[in-house]
């Protein structure tokens, strides 16, 4: 069952008239257009590098109330019903086709990764984090064998010796460890493999169209419990489950009704699509379903993940707290591995825009909430990013 989430907005010194932060949507959904400068960031997709401008040298130019709206408050909740773009456009005082065109052109320019469904991956199947210690001369070609498989859905290099770090999901942990395998065999690098054992905070979701220094610098909680994940657990899925979250795994189709253009897709009627998709929302096998926003665009490129040597005893209690800190993104527990001189065993994530004001939160973090030894591992490079992918998902019909 995923972790319950629920953020309490709260204004701050740095809010303005018609600011999203302010506004829940059963109130508003207005925000105002506001300008923050941003330099260009270089952005690996693959392993093909691209120079990419954050659209021009302030992404929010020429974005109005409506743009900053559909970027924030859209994250999740979008209407999950036959004509979604209908009810969004009655919500924000324009058009069907407008509110569409919208979500479009802000995809189009890069603000949006997709539009969809938030998969769950720990839920659905098997997925771990793992990490290479790749030589500095061979980095891009461990990196390309690594981007190679489908189901390594993230990876970065970060600034340790252990610098390519990915996540692989797939549908079984047999599967999922084959390919770690299968990684280890090709490039000739020991992998660290560490799957999420407790997750006590996990949500990207964030207000964007604003000048914080760092994620929901305005927001005063959040609320945070510790999940327990199975490594072995797979799915309870129907047949139709099954072929639907293969299908949604790289977005909806942006079109005026996305669950009838999904069920042709997978020869399902649209109102078994939209119920299929509720219940898998319910039960945490998709996370949320709405706009999902490109972090980098937006400026929050200082992003750093942080290790800790937790005693045993307090892991619990200390991941439940921290996760709890409206700043910290990711909060969850993933296995020691002394024997890779890997002693730490609590994540946690920062996402800035800048790298002082990450650097001044993780010192808050071990001065009055982590006081242990810790690593500071900060994303240099973004060598792949995409949703979960899956080839075949285990449904209950295979497992019998």
């Amino acid at each position: 069952v995923a972790c319950a989430i629920r953020i309490r907005w709260e204004s701050s010194s740095k809010s303005h008239p018609f600011d999203s932060r302010r506004f829940g949507k059963a109130t508003s959904r207005s925000a105002l257009s506001m300008r923050r400068s941003q330099a260009e960031i270089g952005r690996f997709v693959g392993t093909e590098a691209e120079v990419m401008s954050a659209l021009d040298e302030d992404w929010r130019a020429d974005l109005d109330e409506i743009d900053a709206a559909l970027i924030d408050d859209y994250q999740s909740g979008f209407p999950v019903v036959e004509r979604p773009f209908r009810v969004v456009g009655e919500e924000l005082g324009v058009e069907e086709a407008e509110a569409l065109e919208r979500v479009r052109q802000l995809r189009e320019r890069g603000i949006f990764r997709r539009f969809g469904a938030v998969l769950n991956p720990p839920v659905i199947g098997s997925s771990t984090l793992a990490a290479v210690s790749a030589p500095e001369d061979r980095l891009a070609e461990v990196a390309e064998v690594i981007n190679g498989y489908r189901q390594v859905n993230h990876n970065y290099r970060r600034d340790h010796s252990w610098n390519l770090w990915f996540v692989v999901t797939a549908a079984s942990q047999e599967k999922r460890d084959a390919i770690l395998e299968e990684i280890e065999t090709r490039t000739g690098c020991a992998v660290l493999n560490l799957p999420m054992l407790t997750d006590y905070y996990i949500d990207l979701e964030f207000p964007v169209v604003n000048d914080d220094a760092f994620a929901r610098e305005s927001v005063a909680a959040t609320d945070a419990s510790a999940t327990r994940i199975s490594e072995a657990a797979v799915g309870d899925l129907s047949a139709l489950d099954a072929a639907l979250l293969t299908e949604i795994q790289d977005g909806f189709p942006l079109s005026a009704t996305p669950y009838r253009d999904i069920g042709a897709a997978i020869d399902a009627d649209v109102a078994d699509v939209v119920a299929a998709v509720e219940r898998l929302r319910d039960d945490g096998c998709i996370k949320r379903v709405g706009c999902v926003v490109n972090h980098i665009v937006t400026g929050f490129d200082a992003n750093c993940m942080v290790v800790w040597d937790v005693p045993d005893e307090e892991l619990d209690e200390r991941g439940e707290a921290v996760g709890e800190l409206p700043y910290v993104t990711l909060c969850y527990h993933r296995p020691r591995r002394p024997e890779q001189d890997w002693p730490y065993n609590l994540f946690t994530m920062i996402h800035g825009r800048e790298s002082e004001a990450v650097d001044a939160k993780i010192d808050e973090l071990a001065a009055d909430h982590l006081p242990f030894e810790h690593e500071r591992l900060y994303s240099t490079e973004t060598l792949k990013q995409t949703g979960a992918q899956y080839d075949d998902l285990v449904t209950a019909e295979t497992e019998r």
